[in-house]
């Protein structure tokens, strides 16, 4: 049976029966390589806790529990106050942000939901004005690689570990 015809057998189901799902790793090791290499450039460009900021926030809003919880975790165990943790996805609310942490976590959003507007020139502005040129570059790369992680783990539905 080819891959395609499991494909169809699995889609036209009445009850469809779940299906190993791939390890990109595995199956595309080299490509995978380039992720972790870029991932790798931007934990080094990105200060720390805004780029597991960055990462929790668009992982929350791509609904990706493999990486929320990565880092979470990540931001706790660097002793970001676990409460603060809590209150990313409620950041506009929330006393405990910097205007950095601010103006990053509304980047990410803007750029995570780039179909909805996408980044406006007053974020644009503020965001050139915090970070500069080459920051506000970094800050963009480092978006686009959670993203892209996000978009690995859930169609291959990587979980965390269990509890």
């Amino acid at each position: 049976m080819t891959d395609t015809s499991i494909i169809e057998t699995i889609a036209t189901a009445d009850h469809p029966v779940p299906v190993d799902r791939v390890q990109v790793s595995a199956i595309v090791p080299e490509g995978y390589r380039k992720v972790i290499n870029l991932d790798g450039y931007v934990a080094k460009a990105v200060e720390e806790p805004l780029g597991d900021l960055i990462k929790l926030r668009a992982s929350q809003l791509n609904g990706c529990t493999y990486c929320v919880d990565m880092h979470s975790v990540d931001l706790q165990s660097g002793g970001f106050p676990l409460r603060k943790v809590f209150a990313v996805s409620a950041w506009r609310e929330s006393p405990w942000f910097t205007e950095r942490e601010r103006t990053a976590l509304e980047l990410t959003e803007a750029v995570t939901l780039i179909h909805q507007g996408g980044v406006s020139e007053a974020l644009y502005a503020r965001a050139l004005n915090e970070f500069g040129e080459v920051g506000f570059a970094d800050l963009i790369l480092a978006i686009g690689t959670i993203n892209l992680w996000n978009r690995i783990a859930i169609p291959t539905r990587m979980h965390p570990p269990a509890l």
